[in-house]
């Protein structure tokens, strides 16, 4: 009788008792912790019913979208080959408004003016001729220096007694001839003038 009892207990140690408003609140007679257990999902919505639309309906949205996409595929057929647009190269709107006030008048030149131009020309290129001609005159004439001063008797002696020390003798002194130059700069350097990294935001469109 008492294994009878113990078995009953123990196959009903935890009962459900259902509330009027759905839920359910456990019993439990089990001597032993239940810890943490899953229960049934609660607060679900049943679901919608669907509706029935009149197939024409449905037909004219499915023939609109299919007209959508068509106009969409035109559209990008129609610009394959326009190139992406450069906004560093485009002009702005309130520019192009405003061409008639930006056009300047074309002032005529007078004869004067256009031989005085032709005259300026003509010395400029003469100005250049003589100047690459000078440029040239003294590439040669550095030339020969350098042949004459390598064929002197000397040098050939060195060079059949030891090739290494020819090419050592006729390397360029550096200190014979000094020469250092800083060339100029746009602006004089401000003393004490702690230049600051800098920021920048990148705007660059990106097409995929």
């Amino acid at each position: 009788m008492a294994l009878t009892l113990k078995n009953i207990l123990n196959s009903s140690y935890r009962l459900c008792v259902s509330t009027p408003w759905g839920c359910q609140r456990s019993i439990t007679t089990a001597s032993t912790p239940l810890y943490f257990k899953l229960t049934q999902s609660l607060g679900a919505e049943p679901l919608k019913k669907k509706k029935k639309m009149d197939p024409m309906i449905v037909r004219a949205k499915e023939e609109k979208k299919k007209k959508k996409i068509e106009k969409m595929i035109k559209r990008l057929e129609k610009n394959a080959g326009q190139l992406k647009p450069i906004d560093e190269l485009e002009v702005p709107h309130a520019v192009v408004q405003q061409m008639d006030i930006r056009k300047r008048q074309e002032v005529p030149i007078t004869e004067d003016v256009e031989d005085q131009q032709a005259d300026l020309a003509k010395q400029w290129c003469q100005y250049k001729y003589n100047q690459h001609f000078e440029e040239i005159h003294m590439i040669k004439k550095v030339a020969t220096a350098t042949d004459k001063a390598l064929e002197t008797p000397n040098l050939q002696e060195l060079r059949q007694e030891s090739e290494e020390l020819w090419l050592e003798a006729i390397q360029v002194d550096p200190v014979l001839l000094p020469f250092k130059a800083k060339g100029p700069v746009t602006s004089p350097p401000i003393k004490g003038y702690d230049a600051p990294d800098g920021e920048y935001h990148n705007i660059t469109r990106k097409w995929d």
